[in-house]
C-alpha cells in the first residue's frame, strides 16, 4: 500500500492519489504510517504524499489531515520513534500547518493547552508545533467560533494564550513553552548567534531545537501575560532547571516586559538568598536544607552569565537593570539590593558602557546606608520604628564570599568598587597640610566606613582569588608611591594587612615591592616608616628583597636630602627592632663586617638566629656614620634606640657601646670641671647661621632610658649567674658618667654656661640664636637628670636649676603657668579616657578594673563577671561628686574650668553605658536633675552641661517635649517680639537664665531640632520609597499602608511637637545675631518637611480612603500656631534692621556700620526662603485638601503680600532726609577737608 501511494504521489497531478486515499478504510492509513515510522523506514515521504492527496479546499481532505496530524502527535509523543524520525516528522507538520482552514487550528491548538494542563504529554517533543499553529492561527481573518462567540485568528490566538498560560504547568514543559513565544532570527546576526552557541554549551541541542520555530506574534499585554506565567513556575522547578529557562525568558523580554523580567529573577534568588541565610545562622540544624550552598551559588552565577551575555545584546536590557536598582535610592537603599544583584551589578562592570553607571550606584549605595546606620544609632525614636535589616556593606563582603563558587565574572568589579570607595572616602588633607587620619572615632562617619568597606573588599577577594592578587597589589603600591603629598595610610593599612595574610604567597610578587623601594628617598618619612613596617614580614622569607631594601637604604643615607637621611635611619630601626637575635655576640665581634649577600635564611625555618645576628650588626654599622650628620638624624637616632633595646635585648651591648662613644665626645671627664658638659661642641657655627649640631639632651634621655630598662630588666635575671667584666663596664662607665654629671650640675651656676639674666636671648642676633639653643639643652639636660634621680632628694636643686632659666626663654617655651595640681589631673584623666576610647575600645574592661582600687586578687573570677557598664558606673558617681561639690560653692568661687572639665570626663564616661541599663537610666536622671536646680551663668559649662543632656536624652527617647520645655524657658527669660506683652516665666531647667538663654541655650535647642527634622525627613522619605515600589492592585495597595500607620502617627506627633516649639521661639525677642538665622533657616526646614508629608499623602490618599485625623489636627495647628506668628517674626526681624540702619549710619563709625550691615543681610537672606517655604506648604495643602475632599485650607490664613510695591510719599521724604544730611556734611566737609581727594566709590562686590 505504502508503494502504491509514493507511486501515485509522483505522478504530476493528485486526482488518482486522491481517489486511491478515498477508498481507504479509515484506519488503514494511520495503522501504514504507525508502522513504518516505527520499523524505523523513513516516513517522511509516505507523510509529504499523504499531505498532497488531501488538499485543505476539500472536506474530506482536511479531515484526513486532521487524522493524520493526531497520529503524528502521539507518535511522536510515545517515545517509539528515532530523534531523527520524529524531528523529520515535526519538520513536515510544521510545514503544512498554515494550510488548515481556522477552525482546525483552534481545534489542534485547544487539543495541545489540554494535554498541557493534563499533564499527558510524555516528552513535549510535540509542543514544537503549537506555536506554529498559533502563529498560523493569527493570520486567519475570517471569523471563527470559539466558545459562545465568534472571534477574529487574532483574537482566538489572544484567548488560546491566555487559557495556557492560566493552566497549570508541568515543570519538565516550562522551558519549551516559554521558548515558544520567543524569537531568535530578528534578535542575531549571525556572528552572535555563533557566540551564543559556544556560550550555551550545555542547551546546545534545546537552542538549536528552538532557533528552527516560526515567531508566535504577541501584543505587549500577552508578552507580560507569559512573563508572569513563567515567572511563577521558578518556585516549583529544580534549581537546576532555572537557569534555562531564565534563558528564555531574556531572549522573549526583547520583544517587551524586560522590567518584570528582572524584577522577577532578582526578586526569586534575592528571597532564595534570604531564606538560605536563615537556615544557615539557624540556632539548631535544621535535617534538610533546602538547597545546598554550592549548588545554589553555582545556579546563581550561571543566570549571572545569561544575564549579562542579553545585556551585551540587547542594551535596553541594561538601561532597565539599572534603572530598577536606582529606584531605592529615592527610599531605602537595601530595599532593591541584595547579595543577588550587587553580583549581578558588579557582573554589568564588564560592559564598558554601563561601567561608570554601575560603580557610582553601588557607590552612592554605600554611603547612604551608612547614613541611615549613623542615623539610627544616634537615636532612640529611629532604632524603635526602624526594625534592624541588613545593609549593603554586609550584602557587599556576603557576594565577596560567594564569590569563591567560580564567580570569576565578579572579581574585577569587586576591585575596581574597592578602589574606588578607597579613592573617593579616604582621609583628606586640610588646609593647613596636615592629615585627617582615620581613627576609632572618626570611623563612625559614613564616609570612614565606606573607605574601610573598601579595604575589607580588597583584602576579602585577595585571599579568595589567586589569579586577581598580583593586580591588587600593584595598585596599592602604585597608589603609596604615586601618591605621596596626600593622605594614604588607609592603603598602607590594606597593604600590612595583605602580606600579614600570606608573606609567602607574595614572594612571587616580590618584584613590585622591590620596584616600591627605588622611591623611598622621595616619600615622606611618615610613608616611608609604615610601608616597611608593612613590607616586615616579607623581609623575613625574602633574601633578595632584603638586599635590594639594604642597598636603598644605605644609598639614601648619604643622599643630599635630610629626609631621605632620615627615612634611612627609620629603616635601619625598624630592620633592628624586627629580626631578633636570639645568640650573642661578644663585644670583640661588633666591629665585624659581612656582606649580608653572604648569609642565606632558610625560609622554611622559625628563626635563623647567626645570620639575624649578623645582619643586626652590619646594621649598627652604618647607623654608626649617622652619628656625624645633622641634629635631626641624629635625634631621630636617639629615639628609636631604646625601643629597639627593648624588642631586641642582644644587641644592648652594641647600641650603649655606640651611646657611649658618642657621650664622651661632649662630656668633661675631669671631676672638678665645670660645667660637666661642652655645650660649646653641640652647636655648629657657618658664618652667621647658628644651629644645633648635638642633640646632647635627646642623648642623655637615650642614655638614662636604656640604662634603666637595664637595671629593671637584665639585672634581675642575670643574679647569680656570671657576667663578662667587659660587657658591664660599658653600664658601669654610662652610671658613673651620668652620676658625675647630676653632681656637677647642682653645683654649676648660670653664668657657667654664660647664660645669666644679661645674656642675649633675642632671635635677630647670632649670639641670642645661640644662647637659646644653650638654654633648651641645659633645660633639656635638667630634665633628663631629674627623671634619673627622681628617687632621691637632689632632683630638688635640679628643679630649682631648671625653673631659674631666664623667662623670655620660658616663653619661647611655651610653659604654662596658672594652673591648679586638680585641674591639671583632670585634664590628665580626660586625655586618658579619650585616647582608651578612641584607640583601646577592646581593652576597656581591662582598664576600668585597673581603675577599681578595691579589687582584690581572689576576687579576679567574681570580677570577670561584672560588665562595662557597671564599673563605668562605679567611676561616674566618683566624678558626679566632684562635680556636685563644685556646684555647691558660691557664683564667685566656682571654677568654671574644672567643672567644663569634670562635664567632659562624665560625658566620656557616658558612651561606655548600655542605653537600656538601669545605670544609663539613672545618670540621665542624673544630669536632668543638675540642670534643672542649677543656675550658673559660665555659657561654656552650660553648654557642656546641656550637650550631655541631649546625648543622653536621645540615646534613650526623643528629645521633642524636652525642646518645648527649653523653650518657654528661653521666651520667659528673653520677653517677647511685642512688647506690651508679659511672658509668664516657666523655670524648667534653672541652667537657663539671662546669660545662658541667648545665644548659648538657643543655639543648642536649634541644633538639636533640626536634628529631629532630619530624622522625621528621613523618615517620610523611606514612606515614599515604599509607596512607588508597591504593586497597583488593589488588593497590594489596601494593605499596603497598615505597616506605616504606627511610623505616619510617629512622625505626625513628633512635627506636632517641634510645632509647639516653634511657636514658642518665634514669638521670643531674640537678639540680632546667629540665633535670628538659624531660627530663620530651621522654620524653612520645618516648612520644607510639612511639605514632604502632606506630598506623601498626595501619593497614598486614594488608596488609603482618605488622611488621618491627627494630620488634619497637625495642619490646623500649623495654620493657627506657627504660620501667622512667622511672618510677625518676619517684621520684628526687619524693623530692627530698619532702625539699626537709621541709627547706625548717623552716629557710629563706617567701619561699625559695615560690620552691623553684614549682620543685618546675613540674617534677612533666609527671609524669602522662609516665605516660599510656606508658600509651598499652602499649595500642596490645596492640592491636598481637593483630594482627599476635606478642607485643610479653613484653618490657614491668607498670607502676607510681599509684593513690591513703590510708595510715593514716602520715597519722597526719604529722599529729603538725606539731602539733608548731605548738605549738612558738605558745609562740615568745606572747612575742614578742603584740600582733601574725593572718597573713591566702592565696587560693589
Amino acid at each position: 500500500m505504502d508503494q502504491k501511494i509514493l507511486s501515485l504521489a509522483a505522478e504530476k497531478t493528485a486526482d488518482k492519489l486522491q481517489e486511491f486515499l478515498q477508498t481507504l478504510r479509515e484506519g488503514d492509513l494511520t495503522n501504514l504510517l504507525q508502522n513504518q515510522a516505527v520499523k524505523g523506514k523513513v516516513a517522511g515521504a509516505l507523510l509529504r504524499a499523504i499531505f498532497k492527496g488531501s488538499p485543505c479546499s476539500e472536506e474530506a481532505g482536511t479531515l484526513r489531515r486532521r487524522k493524520i496530524y493526531t497520529c503524528c502527535i502521539q507518535l511522536v509523543e510515545s517515545g517509539d520513534l528515532q530523534k531523527e524520525i520524529a524531528s523529520e516528522i515535526i519538520g513536515l507538520l510544521m510545514l503544512e500547518a498554515h494550510h488548515f482552514p481556522g477552525p482546525l487550528l483552534v481545534e489542534l491548538a485547544n487539543e495541545f493547552i489540554s494535554a498541557v494542563r493534563e499533564g499527558s504529554l510524555v516528552n513535549g517533543k510535540s509542543l514544537e508545533l503549537l506555536p506554529i499553529i498559533l502563529t498560523a492561527l493569527a493570520t486567519k481573518k475570517e471569523n471563527l467560533a470559539y466558545g459562545k462567540g465568534v472571534l477574529s485568528g487574532e483574537e482566538c490566538k489572544k484567548q488560546l494564550i491566555n487559557t495556557l498560560c492560566s493552566g497549570r504547568w508541568d515543570q519538565q514543559y516550562v522551558i519549551q513553552l516559554t521558548s515558544m513565544f520567543k524569537f531568535t532570527d530578528s534578535l542575531l546576526t549571525p556572528a552572535s548567534f555563533l557566540a551564543l552557541l559556544t556560550y550555551l554549551k550545555h542547551n546546545f541541542i534545546f537552542f538549536i531545537r528552538m532557533t528552527l520555530l516560526r515567531d508566535v506574534p504577541l501584543t505587549a499585554e500577552e508578552v507580560e501575560f507569559v512573563v508572569e506565567k513563567a515567572l511563577s513556575m521558578f518556585s516549583k522547578m529544580n534549581l537546576q532547571e532555572i537557569p534555562p529557562l531564565v534563558y528564555q525568558l531574556l531572549v522573549l523580554s526583547s520583544k517587551g516586559s524586560r522590567k518584570s523580567v528582572l524584577e522577577g529573577i532578582i526578586a526569586f534568588f534575592s528571597a532564595l538568598d534570604k531564606q538560605h541565610n536563615e537556615e544557615q545562622s539557624g540556632d539548631e540544624l535544621l535535617d534538610v536544607v533546602t538547597v545546598p550552598s554550592g549548588e545554589l551559588r553555582h545556579v546563581e552565577g550561571t543566570i549571572i552569565l545569561h544575564i549579562v551575555f542579553a545585556i551585551k545584546l540587547d542594551y535596553e536590557l541594561g538601561r532597565e537593570l539599572v534603572k530598577h536598582l536606582k529606584v531605592g535610592q529615592q527610599g531605602d537603599s537595601n530595599n532593591n539590593l541584595s547579595p543577588f544583584s550587587i553580583a549581578l551589578l558588579l557582573s554589568v562592570t564588564r560592559i564598558q558602557r554601563f561601567q561608570d553607571q554601575v560603580l557610582d550606584l553601588l557607590k552612592t549605595s554605600v554611603v547612604k546606608s551608612f547614613k541611615d546606620l549613623q542615623l539610627l544609632q544616634g537615636s532612640k525614636f529611629l532604632q524603635n520604628l526602624v526594625p534592624h535589616r541588613s545593609y549593603v556593606s554586609t550584602m557587599i563582603l556576603e557576594v565577596v564570599k560567594n564569590s569563591v563558587h567560580s564567580w570569576d565574572h565578579v572579581t574585577q568589579g569587586l576591585v575596581e568598587l574597592g578602589f574606588i570607595l578607597m579613592d573617593s572616602y579616604g582621609p583628606k588633607k586640610v588646609l593647613d597640610g596636615k592629615t585627617i587620619e582615620t581613627s576609632p572615632s572618626l570611623s563612625r562617619m559614613p564616609n570612614q566606613h565606606a573607605c574601610k568597606l573598601g579595604a575589607n573588599i580588597l583584602l576579602e577577594t585577595f585571599k579568595i582569588h589567586e589569579m586577581i592578587r598580583q593586580e591588587i597589589l600593584e595598585q596599592v603600591l602604585n597608589r603609596v608611591v604615586t601618591r605621596a603629598s596626600s593622605p594614604i595610610s588607609h592603603f598602607l593599612d590594606l597593604l600590612s594587612n595583605i602580606v600579614m595574610y600570606a608573606p609567602l604567597v607574595l614572594q612571587s610578587c616580590s618584584s613590585k615591592v622591590t620596584e616600591a623601594f627605588d622611591y623611598l628617598s622621595f616619600l615622606p618619612l611618615q610613608t616611608v616608616q609604615r610601608l616597611l613596617k608593612a613590607v616586615q614580614p616579607l623581609l623575613k622569607v625574602s633574601m633578595s628583597m632584603r638586599d635590594c631594601l639594604i642597598l636603598v637604604l644605605r644609598k639614601a643615607m648619604f643622599a643630599n636630602q635630610l629626609d631621605a637621611r632620615k627615612s634611612a635611619v627609620a629603616g635601619f630601626l625598624l630592620l633592628l627592632k624586627n629580626f631578633k637575635v636570639l645568640g650573642s655576640l661578644s663585644s670583640s665581634q661588633c666591629s665585624q663586617s659581612l656582606s649580608v649577600s653572604q648569609v642565606h635564611v632558610d625560609v622554611h625555618s622559625h628563626y635563623n638566629s647567626v645570620a639575624n645576628e649578623t645582619f643586626c650588626l652590619e646594621i649598627m654599622d652604618s647607623l654608626r656614620r649617622c652619628l656625624s650628620q645633622q641634629a635631626d638624624v641624629r635625634l631621630m637616632l636617639y629615639e628609636g634606640f631604646y625601643d629597639v633595646l627593648r624588642r631586641n635585648s642582644q644587641l644592648a651591648n652594641s647600641v650603649m657601646q655606640t651611646l657611649l662613644s658618642q657621650l664622651k665626645q661632649f662630656y668633661e671627664p675631669k671631676p672638678d670641671l665645670l660645667p660637666p658638659l661642652k655645650l660649646e661642641a653641640c652647636i655648629l657655627t657657618q658664618g652667621d647661621k647658628i644651629s644645633l649640631q648635638e642633640p646632647l639632651d635627646y642623648l642623655l634621655c637615650c642614655i638614662q632610658h636604656c640604662l634603666a630598662w637595664y637595671k629593671n630588666t637584665v639585672i634581675p635575671l642575670q643574679q647569680g649567674e656570671e657576667e663578662e667584666e667587659e660587657e658591664e663596664a660599658f653600664y658601669e662607665d654610662l652610671d658613673d658618667i651620668l652620676e658625675s654629671i647630676t653632681n656637677r650640675m647642682i653645683k654649676s651656676e648660670l653664668e657657667d654656661f654664660e647664660l645669666d639674666k644679661s645674656a642675649d636671648f633675642s632671635q635677630s642676633t647670632s649670639i641670642g640664636i645661640k644662647n637659646n639653643i644653650c638654654a633648651f639643652l641645659v633645660m633639656g639636660v635638667c630634665e633628663v637628670l631629674i627623671e634619673y634621680n627622681f628617687s632621691i632628694s637632689s632632683f630638688r636643686v635640679l628643679l630649682w636649676r631648671y625653673t631659674s632659666i631666664p623667662t623670655s626663654v620660658e616663653e619661647s617655651g611655651k610653659k604654662e603657668k596658672g594652673k591648679s595640681i586638680s585641674l591639671l589631673c583632670l585634664e590628665g584623666l580626660q586625655k586618658i579616657f579619650s585616647a582608651v576610647q578612641q584607640f583601646y575600645q577592646p581593652k576597656i574592661q581591662q582598664f576600668l578594673r585597673a581603675l577599681d582600687v578595691t579589687d582584690k586578687e581572689g576576687e579576679e573570677r567574681e570580677d570577670a563577671d561584672v560588665s562595662v557598664t557597671q564599673r563605668t558606673a562605679f567611676q561616674i558617681r566618683q566624678f558626679q561628686r566632684s562635680l556636685l561639690n563644685l556646684l555647691s560653692s558660691q557664683e564667685e568661687d566656682f571654677n568654671s574650668k574644672e567643672a567644663l572639665l569634670l562635664v567632659t570626663v562624665l560625658t566620656s564616661l557616658s558612651k561606655l553605658l548600655e542605653p537600656s541599663s538601669p545605670q544609663f537610666v539613672q545618670m540621665l536622671s542624673w544630669t536632668s536633675k543638675i540642670c534643672k536646680e542649677n543656675s550658673r551663668e559660665d555659657a561654656l559649662f552650660c553648654k557642656s552641661l546641656m550637650n550631655l543632656l541631649f546625648s543622653l536624652h536621645v540615646s534613650y527617647k526623643s528629645p521633642v517635649i524636652l525642646l518645648r520645655d527649653l523653650s518657654q524657658d528661653i521666651h520667659g527669660h528673653l520677653g517677647d517680639i511685642d512688647q506690651d506683652v508679659e511672658v509668664e516665666k516657666t523655670n524648667h531647667f534653672a541652667i537657663v537664665n539671662l546669660r545662658t538663654a541667648a545665644p548659648t541655650v538657643c543655639l543648642l535647642v536649634l541644633s538639636q531640632a533640626e536634628k529631629v527634622l532630619e530624622e522625621v525627613d528621613w523618615l517620610i522619605t523611606k514612606l515614599k520609597g515604599q509607596v512607588s515600589q508597591e504593586t497597583l492592585s488593589e488588593e497590594a495597595s489596601s494593605q499596603a499602608t497598615l505597616p506605616n500607620q504606627p511610623v505616619e502617627k510617629a512622625i505626625i506627633m513628633q512635627l506636632g511637637t517641634l510645632l509647639t516649639f516653634f511657636h514658642e521661639l518665634v514669638q521670643t525677642a531674640l537678639p540680632s545675631g546667629s540665633c535670628v538665622d538659624t531660627l530663620l533657616k530651621d522654620l524653612c526646614k520645618m516648612y520644607t518637611t510639612l511639605t514632604a508629608l502632606v506630598r506623601y499623602y498626595l501619593q497614598v490618599c486614594q488608596s488609603s480612603g482618605g488622611i488621618p485625623k491627627n494630620m488634619e489636627k497637625l495642619v490646623k495647628l500649623s495654620g493657627s500656631h506657627l504660620t501667622p506668628l512667622c511672618y510677625s517674626f518676619i517684621s520684628y526681624v526687619q524693623n530692627k534692621s530698619k532702625s539699626l540702619n537709621y541709627t547706625g549710619e548717623k552716629k557710629e563709625k563706617p567701619a561699625a556700620v559695615a560690620t552691623a550691615m553684614a549682620r543685618v543681610l546675613r540674617e534677612t537672606k533666609p527671609i524669602p526662603n522662609l516665605i516660599f517655604a510656606i508658600e509651598q506648604y499652602e499649595k500642596f495643602l490645596i492640592h491636598l485638601s481637593k483630594k482627599s475632599k476635606v478642607n485643610l485650607m479653613q484653618h490657614m490664613k491668607l498670607s502676607t503680600s510681599r509684593d513690591f510695591k513703590i510708595k510715593g510719599n514716602i520715597l519722597d521724604m526719604v529722599l529729603r532726609e538725606d539731602g539733608e544730611d548731605e548738605n549738612e556734611e558738605g558745609t562740615a566737609s568745606e572747612h575742614g577737608g578742603q584740600n582733601k581727594e574725593p572718597a573713591k566709590k566702592k565696587r560693589k562686590k
